[in-house]
């Protein structure tokens, strides 16, 4: 199989006696020593091609150099291959603000490869540095708490905004406000897209009967799950409320309307009769009663304001102009 895909760093190092040390890339297929041993190739579909070590599965290198990915957890032998959205550090503008990590997991090397970096794994690294792994089940279980605990400020985010939406409902911007409510229903659907199967991943995997998976993995692993159940259900929420809210944006620019469509009938109403009046006695003919007569003039002003106060205390007596 020609395992060639665009271009990509690796980076290889291997935790041996609670010491990180680098090796090199090609070293790793046949590296013999103890420890546990991490290759990492980023930038994978940028560039000149890359080989993958001949240790990792037909399969599971496809799946790794695949353009688009999503989520998920399959076992394949005696090794996993598992892979999770995440936060990236550096998203390309035109992108969703994720970036995947492609992970095969094996009891004492992990191989993993992603396009863009994720921001978790420099916690992965540090953990690793710091000599906290001995298999691929403490480092899935550290990717997956890191993951979570990334994207979980983003997702509060979006609540909080939407709460501030809330508060100002009645007295901001109902256009703008609805842009940016758009805006947060937008994004909401967007990572749910990628919580809910991050979490049936890796719940998946926590339920995987390998040695190297051990009880203490197994409870991070629950653990990472439940957070992501908990994102996707705030995601739910935080869409069914934009929804909502634009519904009562829609009512408040219906009443909006309506008053102002009332105002205007209003003062139609008022000016239909004055305009009859004026337009009778304005017509240039003969036999228009009191022509010449001094008071005329204000007897028909007179006689229009009353007409005025009187259709006024109609529109009032019926409650037209209540707001």
């Amino acid at each position: 199989m020609d395992r060639s895909t665009n271009p990509a760093t690796l980076q290889a190092l291997v935790l041996r006696d609670g010491t990180v040390t680098t090796i090199a890339p090609d070293a790793v297929d046949g590296y013999g020593g103890t420890g546990f041993v991490w290759l990492h190739a980023e930038g994978v579909g940028h560039g000149a091609p890359l080989d993958l070590p001949a240790h990792v599965p037909d399969m599971a290198a496809s799946a790794l150099l695949a353009g688009e990915t999503r989520p998920r957890c399959d076992e394949i032998g005696d090794a996993v291959l598992i892979n999770l959205r995440g936060t990236g550090a550096n998203p390309p503008p035109d992108s969703d603000g994720l970036v995947s990590i492609r992970v095969w997991v094996e009891a004492r090397r992990v191989t993993s490869a992603s396009r863009h970096r994720l921001a978790a794994l420099d916690k992965v690294e540090a953990a690793m540095r710091a000599g906290r792994f001995t298999d691929g089940g403490d480092f899935v279980a550290a990717l997956a708490q890191a993951i979570s605990t990334e994207l979980d400020p983003q997702v509060a985010r979006l609540g909080d905004d939407l709460d501030e939406c809330e508060a100002v409902l009645d007295d901001g911007d109902i256009y703008e406000m609805r842009r940016r409510i758009a805006r947060l229903r937008s994004e909401a659907i967007m990572l749910r897209r990628f919580v809910a199967p991050d979490r049936d991943a890796l719940s998946e995997m926590a339920q995987l009967q390998f040695e190297w998976i051990s009880k203490e993995d197994r409870l991070h692993l629950r653990e990472a799950a439940d957070r992501f159940a908990r994102m996707a259900e705030e995601l739910e929420a935080v869409r069914e409320r934009a929804a909502l809210l634009h519904e009562q944006l829609t009512d408040l620019r219906a009443e909006m309307v309506d008053r102002r469509s009332l105002a205007i009938a209003v003062v139609a109403f008022i000016f239909l009769p004055l305009t009859f009046v004026t337009g009778l006695l304005g017509m240039n003919v003969d036999g228009i009663p009191f022509a010449h007569e001094r008071w005329a003039f204000w007897g028909v002003v007179g006689f229009c304001i009353a007409i005025a106060v009187v259709v006024m205390g109609w529109f009032a007596y019926r409650q037209w102009l209540d707001d």
